[in-house]
């Protein structure tokens, strides 16, 4: 008999797909930059029976405890075997490519204010022009109060916007390619255009003064994120996909979260780690490549009564490890940057990369055979549909994701994600039956032995 090669096929999980799918946007709308992220999952995991780590003496098998970082990254502990024996870990990452604002950001300039940005991550420049944005994040005002921004998610909120040259006048900038049309420093977004008793810019910083108490020094102690104001769709006749911003990699966050949320009792103590500043190599005090996550553990270890200076290491090194992160699906419309007979298809289930990086496979960390094994006969017992595939033509170029920093500790690894259309854009697609798949390989990864 074939196999059944997508959920789609499945008319008893059709309800649940489409359940999973309702909650899914949800998250994409609360979660459109990291700390956002972050309060999300906090607040999903204290509603699920979780505890901070910080106010726990003791630990034991069944409890459930958090670690906030910073609040830019985060980690769930399921706590079962004893971690020195092996872990189950899931790594996602929940930062996107975007739109920084600059330390220095706020001018005039033809009766119009901008703020300057530096954008973030790998993004093509032009697909940031003409579209409705939100800024979201934090400003500390001189007295050290934090001061949370959120302008332009909420319907009834103004928005923003980068504007673009006209067909009528853009003879030059046609001849250019793509990656110059449209240059870093013009990336300035459109702020505000009403003039005040001076200007446009006193009469801006004047309303940011009344309605939020910060001043113009306060942009250089700030981090602010210019991002999609648009919210996370249906997309399609049959409502098949979802359209949202931040897909890559919040679906494997939240596929993991509700993996986490809807298990217990599962044998081996389980991690999750949502993870910042993947997009940017992972670099800096809240990345995969920062020492929190094995503070944490050894944090965990400590509260279960084991302070063996060894421990940290074995419990890593005898781990399984997902690297749960997305990949490209083939589009009908660009065939030509993939090889068909090892590409990802759009609702053929989650993706199994053996290997992520690019061209002579820099930067993976490339998984053990006897892993992929091991993998493959848990998902048939558990009845997963999944495919494999690697990103693009071995030429072409390709991608990293947090394994090979994770494979460091010589803990078992391999990259397990969601394919996506329009990957890195403002808006991503992602097939439901795929996401709902993603969901069930991360559940079903969590109770191997």
């Amino acid at each position: 008999m074939e196999k059944v090669k997508s959920y789609w096929k499945c008319p008893e999980v059709q309800d649940d797909i489409m359940s999973f799918a309702e909650d899914y946007k949800l998250f994409l709308d609360r979660s459109k930059t990291e700390r956002m992220a972050v309060s999300e999952i906090e607040r999903i995991a204290k509603e699920a029976g979780y505890k901070n780590l910080e106010d726990v003496e003791e630990l034991k098998k069944g409890d459930r405890v958090y670690v906030n970082n910073k609040g830019k990254s985060m980690m769930l502990f399921d706590i079962g075997e004893d971690p020195e024996k092996g872990m189950a870990i899931i790594a996602s990452h929940i930062d996107s490519p975007r739109l920084d604002v600059k330390p220095n950001p706020l001018y005039e300039e033809e009766n119009v204010a901008l703020l300057k940005t530096h954008y973030y991550g790998g993004i093509k420049k032009y697909q940031w022009t003409s579209i409705p944005l939100a800024i979201h994040g934090v400003m500390f005002k001189k007295d050290g109060t934090k001061v949370d921004i959120h302008i332009g998610s909420d319907p009834e909120d103004p928005i923003f916007t980068i504007t673009d040259l006209l067909p009528h006048l853009s003879k030059s900038q046609n001849k250019k390619s793509l990656a110059e049309g449209i240059i870093g420093e013009k990336l300035n977004v459109l702020v505000g255009h009403k003039p005040g008793e001076e200007d446009v810019k006193e009469a801006l910083l004047a309303l940011l003064k009344e309605k939020y108490d910060v001043e113009e020094d306060d942009f250089s102690v700030s981090e602010l994120e210019v991002v999609p104001a648009f919210s996370a769709r249906d997309l399609g006749f049959d409502r098949s996909m979802i359209a949202g911003y931040g897909q890559d990699d919040r679906v494997c966050s939240y596929a993991s979260l509700r993996a986490f949320i809807d298990g217990k009792d599962r044998g081996r103590t389980c991690v999750a780690i949502f993870a910042d500043k993947e997009e940017i190599g992972s670099v800096g005090n809240t990345s995969m490549s920062a020492n929190y996550f094995k503070n944490a553990l050894g944090e965990v270890l400590h509260a279960m009564g084991n302070d063996h200076h060894l421990a940290i290491n074995r419990a890593l090194a005898n781990s399984y490890v997902l690297s749960a992160d997305v990949t490209a699906a083939l589009d009908p419309n660009y065939p030509e940057v993939m090889d068909k007979l090892n590409a990802a298809r759009l609702g053929e289930g989650v993706c199994l990369m053996k290997y992520t990086g690019a061209r002579g496979k820099s930067g993976t960390s490339d998984a053990n055979a006897e892993f992929l094994a091991e993998l493959r006969k848990k998902f048939e017992e558990d009845d997963i549909i999944w495919q494999v595939g690697e990103m693009g033509k071995v030429d072409e170029g390709g991608g990293g994701t947090v394994a090979y920093i994770l494979a460091e500790t010589g803990a078992e690894v391999v990259d397990l994600g969601t394919a996506l259309f329009s990957m890195h854009a403002p808006y991503e697609v992602a097939s439901k039956a795929d996401i709902y798949s993603t969901y069930k390989a991360y559940a079903s990864f969590l109770t191997m032995k």
